[in-house]
């Protein structure tokens, strides 16, 4: 129903505008080096523990890139980034407009006429479906990079066997498969998130507790539509 008031046509464009391109600031530009840390760890993490699984096998060395770049590519770069960016993002949602409701702000601006639903939410979560999409392109692309630099400088494989495993089996859905993901995501985290913070009553107790059910809340139906699509989808 919340989802329903906030999509409608903006009185005023402009303003609108202006909205979206600060939470695009806000979310892409104010995440990225949060999810790029994460990113290269998870790479280096990935190809460690491979090549500790890999170890005295015959499956060849340079299964490890193959590795690292699917499941990263499939699962932790959308997955990953996404349950972080809850906890960055989402509070930060909730808190906000958590905030501009005990302090009367949307009053005022519904008796002034203003949509407060739609302008409040709807660049909200159409920011986020711009920007996180790139972010979890970035944290895919970095998360392999972290893998070469945890696997080749240390001697664990060659630089040419690294580069042919990322390079081999691969399947041009699974990219369609992350950004599926990243969508539904983004749109998950975003919208609990503006819920939790518009419909938040009381003083400041009741706003910490309603950006940590932001948070919960988005990373329990983050994993639960990950586990659908990745039925539906394989």
């Amino acid at each position: 129903m919340m989802m329903g008031t906030a999509i409608s046509k903006p009185e005023k464009f402009s303003m609108y505008y202006k909205e979206t391109m600060r939470q695009m600031n806000d979310i892409g530009i104010g995440s990225i080096v949060i999810v790029a840390l994460i990113a290269v760890f998870i790479g280096a993490v990935t190809a460690v523990q491979f090549a500790y699984q890999l170890d005295g096998t015959l499956v060849p060395q340079y299964y490890i890139g193959y590795i690292v770049r699917d499941s990263t590519i499939i699962e932790l770069a959308p997955t990953i980034s996404c349950l972080v960016l809850a906890g960055k993002v989402g509070s930060n949602i909730a808190a906000e407009i958590g905030g501009m409701r005990q302090k009367e702000h949307i009053d005022a601006m519904e008796i002034m006429g203003v949509n407060t639903a739609s302008y409040l939410i709807m660049p909200k979560v159409i920011a986020a479906l711009v920007v996180i999409p790139m972010l979890v392109a970035m944290a895919a692309f970095i998360s392999i990079v972290g893998g070469y630099l945890s696997s080749v400088p240390t001697g664990l494989m060659s630089d040419a066997e690294y580069i042919q495993g990322v390079r081999s089996f691969f399947v041009q859905r699974n990219i369609s498969l992350m950004f599926i993901k990243a969508l539904v995501f983004a749109f998950i985290l975003t919208s609990v998130s503006c819920y939790q913070g518009f419909h938040v009553k009381g003083g400041s107790i009741e706003l910490g507790k309603a950006s940590t059910d932001a948070v919960v809340f988005s990373d329990i139906l983050i994993l639960l539509a990950d586990y659908i699509i990745a039925a539906m989808y394989t």
